[in-house]
């Protein structure tokens, strides 16, 4: 697996022409976005929302990870971002999204992807220039940065997009 991987890194940026699966974990919704970039060019070939109605919390990770497997083997990306968890007041709520987060990161690596894990922070700063900009100027950037008519809805798929974007621009920060 490892091998895989760094052949896939060394490919990517060498080539500069990738597929990125940027997350937005969550436990009832999980936001995706799947990118494509070649050389200096950025396109979104996809976004939007999984949604998991399981009430039982057993059900609702196999569904998590049974679909962004699936989503990984469908739109076979070269590389995937799943931000990092930073700060809930909720202590039950963290614990969730971070078990969620966990199947999803473990579904990139079953498949042999290298996963990035950026946090709110750095990928606020990848975007904007800025790691405590707000909700709102995330949104506008992302509507800016991909040429879309309006900010992408849900929240989640917004984030996401901004997840996939960090990915982008990885040499650049590390």
């Amino acid at each position: 697996m490892l091998k895989h991987w760094v052949f896939n890194l060394f490919f990517l940026f060498y080539y500069e022409l990738m597929k990125i699966l940027g997350i937005d974990p969550g436990t009832h919704r999980i936001g995706f976005a799947v990118l494509e970039k070649e050389k200096s060019n950025l396109g979104v070939i996809d976004y939007g929302c999984v949604e998991v109605r399981e009430k039982e919390k057993s059900e609702q990770l196999r569904v998590i990870f049974e679909r962004i497997d699936n989503m990984i083997k469908v739109r076979k990306p070269d590389l995937m971002a799943v931000e990092d968890l930073f700060f809930f007041k909720n202590q039950k709520t963290a614990l969730s999204v971070a078990q969620a987060r966990g199947v999803i990161v473990l579904a990139g690596a079953v498949n042999g992807l290298l996963v990035l894990e950026p946090t709110p922070l750095q990928v606020k700063q990848a975007l904007c220039g800025y790691g405590r900009a707000s909700k709102r100027q995330i949104q506008e950037m992302i509507k800016r940065v991909f040429k879309l008519k309006e900010i992408p809805k849900p929240d989640d798929a917004a984030d996401a997009l901004a997840v996939a974007f960090y990915a982008t621009s990885y040499k650049k920060f590390n």
